[in-house]
């Protein structure tokens, strides 16, 4: 549902340059991207290695400062916050979910989805929800190793949805997966979109990850080159399709 006049999108990125030295050379792994994110909208981030796609992911966390332009989450400019309060915006705002998991090994499955939330009377209770709602209560005293990758991941899920964030990035979820796992978490991510309007942006070279979402934005050198929509293209060969086409066939914006 799109966002109305006076309500702040989840994501709002506008004019994003970044760029890396290598050597002597500059390389813009970001050049010049617009891209807007509707409450309750999931978006797919799809592109070649070097696109600029988990660069982009990692800007729009307050994770790599851009060199210029805005990255704005609920209206709030990331660059105009001091490394405290960026911490403490993205740990309330952004939930983030990465390949590798990054669960604490000596601490249970509970207590790692505990270890960012602000700590009230109800977290117990919100703790015990998420973790029904997610498939995984019966595994939350069990520590990362006792758990199968999609459990851990699942883990991963609740720790990013434990402070009802704004907006929750998600880098190549899949890429520890199997193929059955990768698409159960793909499900439970259509779910959590559609059913709990949560705001989803998921970065993936996949079509099979990248067919569960609302719309597929495509990067090329570092632009925002194509975009289309997924609706009616629930099958990853016809979305494989739609972005080969768009690469070959798109002009950038």
């Amino acid at each position: 549902m799109p966002s109305s006049d006076s309500t702040p999108l989840p994501l709002d990125v506008s004019s994003v340059v970044k760029t890396f030295s290598q050597g002597q050379t500059q390389v813009r792994a970001l050049d010049g991207i617009d891209l807007k994110i509707e409450a309750g909208e999931f978006v797919a981030i799809m592109g070649a290695s070097g696109s600029g796609k988990s660069t982009l992911l990692h800007a729009m966390a307050g994770l790599t400062d851009v060199d210029s332009g805005e990255v704005r989450v609920e209206g709030r400019n990331l660059a105009t916050m001091n490394d405290s309060a960026l911490t403490r915006f993205r740990r309330e705002r952004i939930g983030l979910v990465f390949q590798a998991f990054n669960l604490i090994p000596v601490l249970t499955a509970e207590d790692n989805v505990k270890l960012p939330a602000v700590r009230h009377d109800g977290l117990d209770a919100k703790v015990d929800q998420l973790f029904r709602r997610l498939g995984i209560h019966d595994r939350r005293h069990h520590k990362p190793d006792a758990l199968s990758g999609g459990e851990q991941q699942r883990v991963a899920i609740a720790r990013a949805l434990i402070a009802d964030p704004a907006i929750v990035l998600a880098d190549e979820p899949t890429g520890s997966l199997d193929s059955v796992n990768g698409q159960d978490l793909c499900r439970l991510l259509r779910e959590l979109c559609t059913d709990d309007t949560r705001t989803i942006a998921l970065v993936t070279h996949e079509p099979t990850v990248a067919m569960w979402a609302d719309r597929v934005v495509v990067l090329k050198d570092g632009k925002v080159f194509a975009e289309f929509t997924v609706a009616g293209k629930h099958d990853p060969e016809s979305l494989a399709r739609d972005y080969q086409h768009a690469l070959l066939g798109a002009t950038a914006p």
